[in-house]
């Protein structure tokens, strides 16, 4: 993350984000609000970020973010983001529990575990299976007391729905945004939102027919880098889910 900054330090520059975000815009007031702490406490923790240059402060003056700030603020907020969702939607934890134990997390946990985190959760409400899902699985384990259940049933009547769905088969519904790191597919079909949109695919070279490489997936599924007609192009979540894909093997040269 650059540049190391105490947990306490990465808690201001969480909060000033979030205000600037609210457009309220954020003051010495607002932030010893938001983290119950007192104003001479902010302003010391201001002075300090701001020698870092990750801040623009004075006193009296509505406190800015630097462009190195804004990146530091978004990567920590992305971070509690990711731990908030675990804790919710897979563990099934009160939200005031959650955002609680995301704040302590944030700062201590390896990339690679929170990498792997985020990877979980995509996985998690991407799957069909019930035992990925907390309502389905780890939820109804945890009701009964430790006690598995009849996972086989579950396992079955899922798959059962699935290929009654429409009669389709889970590749004819594939997506873009469900493509992983590595993957090839050909595009066969663009559904944008809006004109706008369309044309913008277009212009990057994402047509029906085209070959694209996934290459990298950011946390959470937002943005996706893909290679397409040896560009490199990052698209929106929403962007990547509007296109049809059929996955290639690595055998296949058209």
């Amino acid at each position: 993350m650059g540049q190391a900054l105490s947990a306490s330090l990465e808690d201001y520059l969480e909060a000033v984000l979030a205000l600037v975000k609210r457009g309220e815009g954020a003051h010495v007031k607002d932030i010893a609000d938001r983290l119950r702490v007192t104003k001479p406490s902010v302003t010391g923790a201001l002075r300090n970020l701001a020698k870092k240059k990750l801040v623009r402060y004075r006193p009296y003056e509505t406190v800015t973010l630097t462009r190195q700030g804004e990146e530091v603020a978004e990567q920590i907020t992305m971070r509690h983001k990711v731990f908030t969702t675990f804790f919710q939607d897979v563990l099934g934890l009160d939200s005031k529990v959650a955002d609680e134990t995301a704040c302590k997390m944030e700062h201590v946990v390896d990339e690679v575990v929170l990498e792997r985190l985020a990877a979980y959760i995509h996985f998690a409400k991407e799957c069909p299976l019930e035992a990925a899902k907390w309502e389905g699985g780890f939820g109804k384990y945890c009701e009964q007391g430790g006690r598995v259940g009849n996972c086989e049933r579950r396992l079955e009547n899922v798959l059962a729905k699935i290929h009654s769905e429409k009669g389709q088969s889970h590749m004819d519904a594939l997506t873009l945004d469900r493509m992983k790191p590595g993957q090839r597919a050909k595009i066969l079909k663009v559904r944008a939102a809006s004109g706008a949109t369309n044309r913008r695919l277009v212009d990057m070279g994402v047509t029906r027919g085209t070959i694209v490489e996934v290459e990298r997936v950011a946390p959470l599924g937002d943005p996706m880098e893909v290679k397409v007609k040896g560009y490199h192009l990052s698209l929106r979540k929403e962007e990547a889910r509007g296109i049809s894909v059929e996955p290639r093997l690595e055998s296949d040269k058209k």
